[in-house]
């Protein structure tokens, strides 16, 4: 099935815009909304339905309603697929608006994201969108008075345990998030762009220097290696090329990967981008080196036939192995150096699960340290 043939879903974002401008038209209009039309900054519009109504009144006047739009991710795995986004508005007598996250929205603690420390995790996009509906809704009524918004997930903290926002700075809960206020089903981009803000979020607390990881296995590796925790390192996936362009970006000093050398074999060959489905040369990238260190045609074909980098390096002796690898480690170094640039410093370390660690490029141990540092 092709993307286009995906069903797209909208944000929380768009959630929380269309909550509160019900919630405002019946703050200041009465009656209920059982559906509200929102205009995206996409340019779209969408109605959508609305659920779990509550108005308090003072005598005849509500004071303050409440009500939820259920979250639908359209294909894309979303984990807030489903989730019910509240907002609830309030009349106040500061004549202005202020908005803040209620239970289950997550709270900023590190700097380099887009809200500032002790803010409510609502990212600027939404922020104007919840904006703008209480502002026509006022203009519309003409009400003069202010108006408190609050947002709230209640699923919010059980489900940010399983998403990134423990590591980038959110404690508590989840994100309000979205820029065009549609989501793209199975989009790269959104993965791409969490490695960036990961980035952003370690370089604004003064680190210089990123420890960047593939995946579980790297960071299993430097726990027990080296005691590194998770936490302080920056997982990658398949993207390696892009981390990279992103690090240099941000003014990043220098990065070290560590990685299966299943997986930074590919780099040896340039490949930057580390997924199957794009590349798969990692005998022949073996094979190669081994070609390199002398070793007999016979015993490199051998090496073309493993399906494992860990079955192709158990048949090389020890000193083989060491010279292979050391073909390899070169190799991954020029790779790097390629796409990183001559002003970023940039350092690999490759292990197997079989045979602990495999080789380190010329700037691995120097970069390790600095990493440490922070």
């Amino acid at each position: 099935m092709s993307k286009d043939m995906l069903a797209r879903g909208y944000t929380t974002g768009t959630c929380a815009q269309a909550a509160t401008k019900a919630a405002m038209r019946m703050l200041l209009r009465k009656g209920n909304e059982k559906t509200v039309q929102v205009l995206l900054p996409c340019g779209k519009e969408l109605l959508l339905d609305i659920h779990d109504i509550r108005i308090q009144y003072c005598g005849r006047e509500p004071v303050s309603v409440s009500c939820a739009v259920q979250k639908d991710s359209g294909d894309d795995p979303d984990i807030t697929n489903g989730v019910y986004v509240y907002s609830k508005v309030e009349r106040t007598n500061t004549g202005e608006i202020t908005l803040d996250g209620g239970k289950g929205i997550g709270r900023v603690t590190k700097p380099g994201l887009e809200q500032p420390i002790g803010s409510a995790a609502i990212n600027r996009v939404p922020r104007q969108m919840i904006q703008k509906e209480v502002e026509e809704a006022c203009k519309a009524a003409g009400y003069q008075g202010g108006i408190h918004v609050e947002i709230s997930i209640p699923e919010g903290e059980r489900l940010a345990e399983k998403t990134f926002n423990p590591r980038l700075g959110i404690a508590g809960g989840l994100s309000i998030l979205g820029t065009s206020g549609i989501v793209e089903p199975m989009s790269e981009q959104a993965l791409i762009d969490t490695i960036r803000l990961e980035m952003q979020v370690k370089l604004a607390g003064h680190a210089e220097y990123l420890l960047v990881t593939p995946g579980n296995y790297g960071l299993d590796f430097l726990n027990d290696t080296y005691g590194i925790e998770s936490k302080d390192v920056v997982k990658c996936s398949n993207y390696i090329g892009q981390t990279l362009d992103m690090a240099a970006e941000l003014g990043c000093k220098g990065i070290l990967l560590v990685g299966h050398i299943g997986k930074l074999i590919k780099v040896a060959g340039g490949i930057m981008n580390t997924h199957s489905k794009w590349a798969d040369c990692r005998m022949e990238l073996l094979a190669a080196a081994a070609l390199r260190c002398g070793m007999p045609g016979e015993k490199v074909c051998e090496l073309l036939e493993c399906v494992t980098t860990d079955d192709a390096l158990g048949k090389c002796s020890k000193a083989e192995r060491e010279a292979v690898m050391g073909q390899v480690m070169d190799r991954i170094e020029t790779s790097l150096i390629y796409r990183a640039g001559r002003e970023m410093t940039v350092g690999a370390i490759t292990f197997s699960n079989v045979h602990g660690i495999l080789g380190m490029t010329e700037k691995a141990e120097e970069l390790l340290g600095k990493c440490k540092e922070y």
